[in-house]
């Protein structure tokens, strides 16, 4: 232990116990409350390096093969009938979110699997990245059925009446809004960490911008479509675009027939350090407001324009951050160039949205996310 400061030798011998963090997303499809769950894992493995860190999916966890069934009906469901999707989460996930009420149908459904999940793994902490399964870790705390730490980490920009909040010792939250509103609901200031939504550490490597002779806007098109896509085709010499089309290979094909100038289509990234890259070297984002890209967007201090929210979250996430003053909207019914170029010709414009940035950051934590986990996974 020779060269260690008092911090460091407390934390390696606390390293030498053998403790296991569960993390808890829903569902199989790739979304944010994996990408958290991921994020939060590279983290706590670089801090506590002898922490065991498992994630599972209560869902498939519980129900094998039906997790795919439920995963496409949803899936299909927000595409064929997104109004409807809508207006029912907001009826059963957005209004009146103060009124905390028991989710019966989802207790009865994954209490005695959750119960079979913690005695398997006997986690020291649990993290939840997705609302359901905070509901029951909240309850099973409350009842003393569930011992482990328990750690909301929300993935959106509000707080849905499913999570649960009186059974749940700790909260990462992704705005002063919402840390506002959990103590509004009687939780301890103490207890709350402003973390943002957490992303992985190497979009935290703020590097030197490269200076482009034209606005550079990066689109996260692989979701936008072919369609949309056609409304942005560059015709101003003061932008061009960096297309980052996912695995939409119709897109990319497209693109590349193009041989636009000012059109660059890039395939699908899997290496995180390559999309810090790609952030470094645009100057805004077009994207939908789901709440990683823009949690990632906001770390590298990017000017942000949402298209095309998805119904339910997406469309609430939109205007949370629209009230954040750190997302610009596009407006479908105008030219959608034409606003972004406004927005880089209007100083007062930029000025105001770097202070909301601003702003947005100093409300964050100054500890490092690495020490709130070493503290928490260490509280008593």
């Amino acid at each position: 232990m020779k060269g260690l400061n008092q911090f460091d030798r407390v934390r390696e011998m606390d390293m030498k116990q053998k403790d296991e963090a569960l993390f808890l997303p829903f569902m199989q499809i790739p979304t944010g409350h994996h990408h958290v769950a991921d994020a939060l894992i590279e983290e706590l493995q670089r801090t506590v390096k002898e922490m065991t860190c498992d994630k599972v999916d209560i869902l498939s966890y519980s129900y094998g093969k039906v997790e795919k069934l439920v995963s496409m009906t949803y899936l299909h469901w927000i595409k064929v009938m997104p109004g409807v999707y809508d207006l029912l989460y907001k009826s059963l996930a957005v209004k009146n979110q103060t009124k905390r009420s028991r989710q019966l149908l989802y207790e009865a459904m994954f209490t005695s699997f959750f119960m079979r999940l913690v005695r398997e793994n006997q986690p020291r902490i649990v993290f939840c990245t997705h609302c359901l399964p905070s509901n029951i870790a909240s309850i099973l705390k409350e009842k003393g059925k569930l011992h482990a730490i328990t750690v909301n980490v929300y993935t959106d920009y509000f707080v849905n009446r499913v999570w649960g909040i009186r059974g749940i010792d700790y909260h990462f939250v992704p705005s002063i809004r919402v840390k506002e509103f959990l103590e509004g609901l009687g939780v301890d200031k103490e207890r709350i960490f402003l973390t943002g939504i957490p992303v992985h550490p190497v979009f935290k490597d703020q590097r030197n911008k490269t200076l482009n002779k034209r606005h550079q806007v990066l689109v996260t098109g692989g979701s936008l479509g072919v369609g949309a896509m056609e409304k942005i085709i560059p015709t101003n010499p003061e932008l061009s675009y960096k297309v980052l089309c996912g695995q939409n290979k119709k897109l990319y094909n497209r693109l590349r027939s193009l041989n636009h100038p000012l059109i660059e289509p890039i395939p699908y990234i899997t290496k995180k350090d390559e999309m810090n890259k790609l952030y470094d070297q645009v100057d805004a984002v077009i994207t939908k407001p789901g709440g990683v890209t823009v949690s990632e967007c906001l770390q590298k201090k990017l000017p942000i324009f949402t298209i095309n929210a998805l119904p339910g979250q997406e469309k609430v996430n939109e205007l949370e951050l629209q009230e954040l003053g750190v997302t610009n909207k596009l407006n479908p019914f105008q030219h959608t160039e034409q606003q972004i170029v406004q927005f880089f010709q209007n100083k007062e414009s930029q000025t105001t949205y770097n202070q909301n940035l601003n702003t947005y950051h100093h409300h964050l934590e100054k500890k490092p996310l690495s020490d709130i986990l070493f503290e928490i996974c260490n509280a008593k």
